[in-house]
């Protein structure tokens, strides 16, 4: 398989999994952490590499490195050219994951996705049916769906983040340092921010929608993370996913080990209390889009941008918290009524909406 993003916390959890399997890893991609991706290419041999910073290229070991002059698509290209079939795993961050998304299924790649802003952003421009998803949420919406019953519902759970018990008054001076700690996941600072907002549940219905092909998708506050996804059967019975907070469960699934046991499972006898509640759309506005970007997807791209900016500007210390909210509707305004054609189209959207943030 070929792995993007390989030293991320997904990508890393790959490679655990593929050596623990005997599965081939073929060519390896990052954005700059050297070190790790050299640690990776001794273990696993790579045939091919690709950091994004091309001033790092210099400290790879390996003779066939790919950078952001050669570009991503050209890597893509040889891969393909070398190894014929291959599994793609996407766990790069951000909006710069669409783009090798687009162009690994154009290549014939099968693509297993961890890049939520691949559909979010682009998901109408994907072959979606062809996807596997690497998503606590939609691997446990995937799991039930395998007897195919009719969906009245499907509902995916949030945990709420660090800012849960919080106030709105006290979310006006909440920190980068407070907003990640989050209390079930270790993920990196980009998603873990966006838990805080609700933005990565709103982001999780649009990818459900793509992937499901339905807008009938709520979500809801389950605080233990126990719980990924129910579904609401048209015939009056519900299910519900439980697995541990351990992501190499949906990479597992989505690389092909589905049958290999690859986690203890939960013991019913020593789960903690399980209690549903409704997400707050007064505290977590953001969230509050949800009807709205379901009847309109191409929203999506407008809300992703504006809210990368932001994330990053709040990070820096350049933005308060409420201002990331505050940004994505200022965006909507400005920009709601974009009409998306084309592949081209998001990615002109996507650079406009990031330009007017940036000014904010």
């Amino acid at each position: 398989m070929i792995i993007l993003g390989s030293t991320g916390s997904i990508g890393k959890n790959a490679c655990l999994l593929a050596g623990e399997h005997g599965i081939k890893i073929n060519a390896l991609a990052c954005y700059k952490n050297y070190k790790e991706l050299n640690e990776q290419i001794a273990k696993f041999n790579p045939k091919l590499v690709y950091i994004k910073d091309e001033n790092l290229k210099k400290y790879i070991n390996h003779k066939h490195v790919f950078t952001q002059i050669d570009g991503m698509v050209e890597f893509l290209k040889a891969c393909k050219s070398e190894f014929e079939g291959d599994l793609l795993i996407n766990s790069l961050v951000g909006f710069d994951g669409l783009e090798p998304s687009y162009h690994a299924q154009k290549l014939g790649f099968k693509l297993a996705l961890a890049n939520k802003e691949s559909l979010v952003a682009g998901g109408k421009f994907l072959d979606t049916k062809a996807i596997n998803p690497i998503d606590s949420e939609h691997f446990g919406v995937k799991f039930l769906l395998k007897s195919s019953p009719k969906i009245k519902k499907l509902i995916i759970t949030a945990s709420g983040g660090a800012f849960y018990n919080l106030s709105q008054k006290e979310l006006k001076t909440a920190t980068p340092q407070m907003a990640l700690k989050h209390p079930n996941w270790d993920m990196g600072a980009k998603i873990t921010i966006d838990s805080a907002t609700m933005a990565n549940k709103l982001f999780e219905v649009l990818e459900a929608y793509y992937l499901y092909s339905t807008k009938s998708i709520d979500a809801c506050i389950e605080r233990t993370s126990s719980i990924h996804a129910l579904i609401d059967f048209v015939d009056g019975s519900s299910t519900a996913h439980i697995s541990k907070t351990d992501m190499k469960l949906a990479i597992a699934h989505a690389i092909g080990l589905g049958e290999k046991e690859i986690l203890e499972n939960v013991n019913l006898l020593e789960l903690k209390s399980i209690k549903f509640r409704p997400i707050n759309l007064n505290k977590y506005r953001i969230f509050a889009l949800k009807d709205e970007v379901l009847k309109n997807p191409d929203l999506g791209v407008i809300i992703n941008a504006a809210n990368d900016e932001t994330v990053y500007k709040f990070l820096e210390g350049k933005a308060g918290f409420l201002d990331i909210s505050e940004n994505i509707f200022k965006a909507l305004d400005k920009f709601g009524s974009s009409s998306i054609k084309s592949i081209e189209d998001v990615f002109e959207i996507n650079q406009k909406v990031r330009e007017f943030c940036k000014g904010i």
